[in-house]
């Protein structure tokens, strides 16, 4: 496979753990043909929750309904961050031998005390995990799932200079100035040149880890975004990427881009409190299919759930995917 699939569009999204293989692999299928592309294993699929071997499960079976749907120039970006470098390497190689494109390695956040504060071992922990994958890897900062571990924008330039397996950065910290000093240096032509990916025709990518500011984003040279949000309007985010790059060239779109970056950045806003609970009942009402968190994490309770769904925000975010997707009756 190429990269250039998967730098062609670069709306990517969290796929969570349903309740069943095949409604796991109905969605990623769903998503795929809506624009969007699957990143499996990570925070919004309970990879903390997920064994070895069923992480590998459920990228083979991705693969194989991709490949079954004429979408095998799909990539599939893998969850591979453990609590040790060594299990890290081995979930590498585990997701590569399984049909998985890329990992994305969050830091291990039990000895947080010790690395937040240590950026050479912070370093160290990237440099071999980038060495040792078989596929290029993505540095998942994300610091509420890390212990509180927030890399800084010189770390981050830095190992994208030194490590040509490491192919880009998930920002789940949110912060908009680290992403444009990133992409400041990352994003220029001669960075490139002077610092070539591994992978043939790869390049260091800087993504969102929210989708509520893809639009702005785009105006600090940043690829795309990773989002869990697309598991319930795939559509919609599918839509502001393409709206998003297409302002950069005209800009006689940017107002319909702003008014759907507004739907899409108080929907998930509102969506995002109900966590990984919220998203799968929505995933439920919207397609049927969904299924509760894998415990300790709570379902959401009923009265919870249907002031969610009856939210304007959300009501607004599934109008715009029921006229995209061109479906009409979806649940009420």
């Amino acid at each position: 496979m190429s990269d250039d699939a998967f730098y062609d569009m670069l709306t990517s999204l969290s796929f969570p753990l349903l309740a069943d293989l095949q409604s796991f692999t109905s969605h990623v299928v769903r998503a795929a043909k809506a624009g969007v592309q699957p990143l499996i294993a990570g925070s919004m699929g309970e990879a903390v929750h997920l064994t070895h071997s069923e992480r590998t499960t459920l990228i083979k079976a991705a693969r194989k309904a991709l490949d079954d749907a004429d979408l095998v120039s799909t990539p599939i970006i893998a969850g591979t961050g453990t609590g040790s470098t060594r299990e890290t390497v081995a979930l590498c190689n585990e997701a590569a031998e399984a049909g998985a494109d890329y990992t994305i390695v969050i830091a291990s956040g039990y000895f947080a005390g010790v690395l937040a504060t240590h950026k050479k071992a912070l370093k160290a922990f990237w440099t071999e995990v980038a060495e040792k994958s078989p596929i290029p890897v993505l540095i998942y900062n994300y610091p509420g799932a890390a212990g509180g571990i927030d890399l800084d924008s010189d770390i981050i330039t830095e190992l994208a200079v030194e490590c040509p397996n490491l192919t880009g950065v998930k920002l789940t910290c949110g912060n908009v100035g680290k992403l444009t000093r990133i992409c400041a240096t990352v994003s220029e032509p001669a960075f490139a040149a002077l610092h070539p990916r591994k992978s043939p025709n790869a390049r260091f990518l800087v993504l969102g880890g929210f989708i509520d500011f893809l639009l702005p984003s785009t105006y600090a040279n940043a690829h795309g975004a990773i989002t869990g949000l697309a598991n319930v309007a795939p559509h919609t985010i599918a839509k502001l990427f393409e709206l998003s790059q297409a302002t950069l060239t005209d800009r006689a779109l940017l107002p319909e881009a702003q008014h759907l970056q507004g739907v899409v950045a108080r929907a998930d806003f509102t969506i995002a409190k109900t966590g990984i609970a919220g998203t799968k009942a929505l995933i439920e009402k919207l397609y049927g299919y969904g299924g509760l968190p894998r415990k300790p994490l709570p379902p959401i309770e009923p009265d919870a759930l249907a002031a969610l769904w009856e939210h304007p925000h959300t009501q607004d975010l599934v109008r715009v995917e029921r006229e995209l997707s061109g479906k009409v009756a979806l649940s009420s």
